[in-house]
């Protein structure tokens, strides 16, 4: 039978999909493997719920077929069902009290050739966010927002780029030693930044944009990889309390990202509370999480979503926090062991051994 047919077709490519992200290589054909975890781990129970009810099992062919089916979804689910509601949420609620110090989110990657400013200005006027970071911001985009910024926009550090990685940075916030910071190469840039909240309270922020892997932009993910873990190490060695943000061109289940977590000691917002995709705003069924807020155990969640569209191929990101160290112990997460450690290191040497090759 046709139908048949092909769902062993699907059912096989679904082990292979399942299989070919644990090949430990940083090549972009690897890695992509990564991302479409939600569409396989979908994919992979409607197949199993049809061969079941459309097929009787009559030869260990089907038995055969149907266990190592209802063995890749088990293992895709466990992958991702931390994103959903079904998990515990790593970053508790909010205590909702007026004289809790709290911090207002917005990252966007505007898409440099989107020529179509009012979507992103509207969302600004509209979520009057704390602090802004925009990636891939050229000059024609800095100046569209510049012009549309309120006076309470005091504090801002701006390098507008034309090789889709130019970063902006607005906040009502003070900023103290804001710094352009270029970790992996001098075309990658990141911002590094003290903040004052109005409590008086100083925390470090980070604002991320690595580069993917893609064929058109790295063939190897080692750049992104090892700028995570650079990233991952300043958060982990911070005296004061952390946010990192920005578009990481990564899942929050990937290896690389779950070793930055890991190294860092940062918790995931999204953690018990839903996928909220950012990545592809054009392709409704090829979507998932690519710009992230990471948080130390400092901070709790008012408020967070994914934003309507603004033209561009990403969603904003929007976050509200509550800045609550008292209650930090009761959400501390577990310390980076040595073996962790020693991966982020051997992530590093990649790098290096990349660059003199």
């Amino acid at each position: 039978m046709l139908l048949k047919k092909i769902l062993f077709g699907f059912g096989i490519i679904a082990i292979i999909f399942t299989l070919i992200p644990l090949i430990p290589t940083d090549y972009w054909w690897i890695r992509m493997f990564d991302f479409p975890h939600i569409q396989l781990t979908t994919l992979t129970f409607i197949a199993i719920v049809v061969y079941c009810i459309k097929f009787d099992f009559k030869n260990i062919k089907d038995y055969a077929f149907i266990l190592m089916l209802i063995a890749c979804f088990i293992y895709q689910f466990y992958k991702i069902v931390p994103y959903t509601p079904f998990h515990e949420k790593e970053v508790m609620a909010a205590t909702v009290t007026n004289t809790i110090p709290k911090i207002k989110l917005l990252t966007a990657n505007v898409l440099q050739k989107n020529e179509n400013n009012d979507h992103l200005i509207d969302l600004i006027k509209e979520l009057d966010a704390d602090i802004m970071v925009f990636t891939e911001a050229n000059k024609r985009w800095k100046d569209a927002i510049v012009q549309n910024l309120t006076s309470d926009y005091k504090y801002k550090l701006e390098l507008p780029l034309e090789n889709t990685y130019g970063i902006l940075m607005y906040s009502k916030l003070e900023l103290i030693n804001p710094e352009v910071k270029f970790l992996v190469t001098d075309s990658i840039p990141s911002i590094h930044s003290k903040v004052r909240l109005p409590s008086g309270d100083v925390i470090q922020l980070y604002a991320i944009h690595p580069t993917p892997p893609m064929p058109q932009e790295n063939p190897l993910s080692t750049d992104r990889d090892a700028e995570l873990m650079m990233t991952s190490a300043l958060a982990r060695e911070s005296e004061v309390p952390v946010i990192v943000i920005g578009d990481f061109n990564d899942i929050p289940w990937s290896s690389t990202s779950k070793l930055f977590q890991a190294t860092s000691e940062l918790l995931d917002i999204r953690v018990g509370r839903g996928f909220f995709s950012t990545f592809n705003a054009q392709k409704y069924l090829f979507r998932w999480p690519l710009d992230h807020v990471y948080v130390s155990p400092e901070f709790r969640l008012l408020h967070m979503k994914s934003c309507e569209s603004i033209d561009s191929d990403h969603f904003p990101y929007y976050v509200e926090l509550t800045f609550e160290p008292d209650g930090a112990k009761e959400q501390l997460p577990e310390p980076a062991t040595k073996d962790q450690l020693e991966k982020a290191q051997k992530q590093l040497a990649k790098l290096k051994t990349k660059n003199e090759s």
